[in-house]
């Protein structure tokens, strides 16, 4: 006999219970009650057994002859089936929910190991959790992981879902490894989008608009002076935030290893413009922590502000601030939004500035640099890139001499951008050893 839909639909209920067998114990059971039930019969050790793969029609005949396959491959292969399905019912009954392996995989994981950790929390609590949270982490798939990227990309943003398959991808893996799931739903899946180096620099016009038009957005003063500390030094967003007063000695700024994103000590020099922002910065912390008068201030140049943790402000804190000042929302007289004839939110821009990122700033800098003929060796030496291949062994010269030159000729290109003065002179401002951590 061959099953067909035919068939299956030709079968009436009776007084008790019936089967009826396809081959090798593909069989369909039909209930007094009309159910019908597909079934693998077999023995196994000397038992009869029956194994449930669904009701028809919810399983369709193809499903149910894949799932029947299955089952019969592994009894040729000497394995119980039937105790290997309620096996796997235990585990995923085990599993946790995606909400949870979430949390577990942001504190056991991605805080010890990932500078960037915050940015993982930030992806998983946007698109994961509320598409996933309450359902068991061994119950998602492949295809769920396709469509929820698909989701990303239709909505305009194809780089936060490859940002997103990376940190789904991690946690997935950090899950098999700590023998939470089997498996990984992520085997075999691409990146969504094409991965596309960003080449956004701002041109002489953008940056003075962006560097007189900050004081009139809403972020904080600490923020503000990051962002401007950035462009200024070339240095990397993490990198500036963290800044503490004990990395300062005069006019020289240390990166320690354990901070650089090439886990190298780092030397920064100070232009009187970066030491004009640094100390405004310094001092501006002492009056918010309260600090006495008499007494230095000791701590994070930009500290978390309106509130007494002893932290710098956080890292995704300044892409936030950035983003809501380009697409700042408009409110009517009473606070409320406003939205556009699409029904859109409506927004302007405060900054005056088409949109760019905080790294964007490192890497406007460092192009002004070529731009003003500094070597790239000396460049690749003021951001800190790591050096590749044979220079990697034989060239530990710092470029100390020509990072200071590099950065001070930048400080005084830059102060004639936002003033309008080419040629300014950029004057000294007082000088400041720093302090011990507090």
């Amino acid at each position: 006999m061959k099953f067909s839909d035919v068939f299956l639909k030709s079968l009436k209920p009776e007084e008790k219970k019936y089967y009826r067998r396809e081959a090798n114990g593909f069989t369909v059971r039909v209930m007094p009650s009309g159910a019908k039930t597909w079934l693998f019969v077999y023995t196994f050790e000397g038992k009869r057994k029956e194994m449930n793969l669904g009701s028809y029609p919810e399983v369709k005949l193809a499903d149910a002859r894949t799932k029947y396959a299955v089952a019969y491959e592994l009894l040729k292969n000497g394995k119980d089936p039937a105790g290997m399905d309620r096996q796997a019912k235990d585990e995923r009954r085990k599993a946790p929910m995606v909400a949870d392996l979430c949390t577990e995989y942001i504190e056991r994981h991605a805080k010890k190991f990932k500078r960037s950790w915050e940015t993982d929390e930030r992806i998983l609590n946007h698109d994961v959790i509320p598409a996933w949270g309450k359902r068991r982490a061994a119950d998602i798939v492949k295809r769920d992981v396709v469509l929820l990227l698909e989701k990303i990309v239709d909505r305009g943003s194809p780089v936060m879902a490859n940002n997103t398959f990376a940190t789904i991808r991690k946690m997935f893996n950090f899950a098999v490894e700590r023998d939470i799931l089997l498996h990984t739903p992520c085997y075999g899946v691409k990146p969504p989008a094409p991965k596309v180096a960003r080449e956004r620099v701002l041109s002489e016009s953008e940056i003075k608009t962006f560097w007189n038009n900050l004081d009139a957005c809403a972020m904080s003063s600490e923020i503000r002076s990051a962002l401007k500390l950035i462009l200024v030094t070339a240095q990397r967003p993490g990198e500036v935030i963290g800044m503490h007063t004990d990395e300062i000695d005069g006019e020289w700024w240390t990166i320690p290893a354990e901070r650089a994103k090439n886990k190298k000590t780092h030397r920064v020099y100070l232009s009187p413009m970066a030491r004009g922002i640094v100390n405004d910065s310094i001092d501006q912390a002492g009056v918010s922590r309260e600090v006495p008068a008499d007494r230095e201030y000791s701590g994070f140049v930009f500290p978390t502000p309106h509130t007494k943790k002893v932290q710098p402000i956080a890292g995704q804190a300044l892409i936030v601030a950035l983003s809501r000042a380009i697409e700042s929302p408009v409110l009517d007289a009473k606070g409320n939004p406003l939205f556009d004839a699409e029904g859109n939110p409506a927004t302007v821009n405060k900054i005056g500035v088409a949109h760019f990122t905080p790294h964007d700033l490192r890497r406007t800098a460092a192009t002004f640099m070529a731009q003003a003929g500094e070597m790239d060796e000396v460049i690749d030496a003021v951001l800190n890139h790591a050096k590749q291949g044979v220079i990697k062994v034989y060239n530990q010269f710092k470029y100390d001499a020509q990072k200071q030159a590099a950065l001070v000729s930048w400080a005084r290109k830059l102060a004639g951008i936002t003033t309008g003065t080419e040629g300014a002179k950029v004057l000294p401002m007082r000088r400041r050893t720093g302090g011990g951590k507090g």
